[in-house]
């Protein structure tokens, strides 16, 4: 089985040694490809310092162009399975053979590390948690089925689900949309216990400024695609 791990990266200068260091020591049965997404710092010199596999977007694409470009990658590699990784270090790759042998066992078709069943580690913020239990709502009402973290970026998708994302991502904060959009196909998605780390350097892409727009522009996408035939 060839297994892909997506790392979208931007400005992750202070956490990408870190990520791939990790990966490398605890998930090396995966290939990786960095996907950095026009970072302004030195993430690119290092990734090419340090000889890692990476594309270099000529664009910043944002989080949905970056990980759409990994998915594409990774089915036109011929991978049998992608999982997203984010380069800010939170997610521990300790866990990503045991979602294979999860998705493996039970056949799903996409498998999320949730923060949210077991209740250990990094839970993430107050207020963010207040969101994303609002998206647990929506997402439960707009398809019947509960994802306790539908914002988790680590997830793993089969073939069949990296080619629908090689050509049909969401643009901005795809996670709750893309989980919708598959549920609607009638694809079969669970969630296991994982637990993660709090970012230990950089700045996260969604500042207390974005999240009303983050809330707004991901509900009403759900909406439109719960009525997209």
């Amino acid at each position: 089985m060839k297994k892909l791990i997506i790392i979208p990266a931007y400005n992750e200068s202070e956490n990408i040694e870190k990520t791939v260091d990790a990966i490398k020591k605890d998930a090396p049965d995966f290939d990786y490809v960095i996907i950095n997404d026009c970072s302004t710092d030195s993430t690119r010199s290092i990734c090419e310092r340090n000889h890692y596999n990476i594309v270099n977007l000529p664009i910043n694409l944002g989080i949905g162009g970056a990980v759409q470009t990994g998915y594409r990658y990774g089915y036109e590699e011929g991978y049998d399975v992608a999982v997203q990784v984010d380069g800010d270090g939170q997610h521990d790759p300790r866990f990503l053979n045991v979602m294979v042998n999860y998705m493996m066992e039970h056949k799903t078709d996409m498998v999320i590390g949730s923060r949210f069943i077991n209740k250990e580690g990094f839970q993430s913020s107050g207020a963010r948690r207040i969101g994303i239990k609002y998206f647990t709502v929506l997402i439960q009402l707009m398809t019947g089925t509960r994802i306790t973290d539908p914002t988790s970026g680590l997830r793993m998708v089969n073939r069949d689900i990296m080619k629908i994302f090689a050509y049909d991502y969401p643009k901005d904060y795809p996670e709750p949309e893309s989980v919708v959009s598959i549920l609607r196909k009638k694809k079969k998605v669970r969630e296991i216990p994982v637990i993660m780390r709090a970012r230990e350097g950089g700045v996260s892409s969604i500042s207390p400024k974005k999240s009303i727009y983050y809330m707004i522009k991901v509900t009403l996408a759900i909406l439109i695609e719960r009525i997209r035939k």
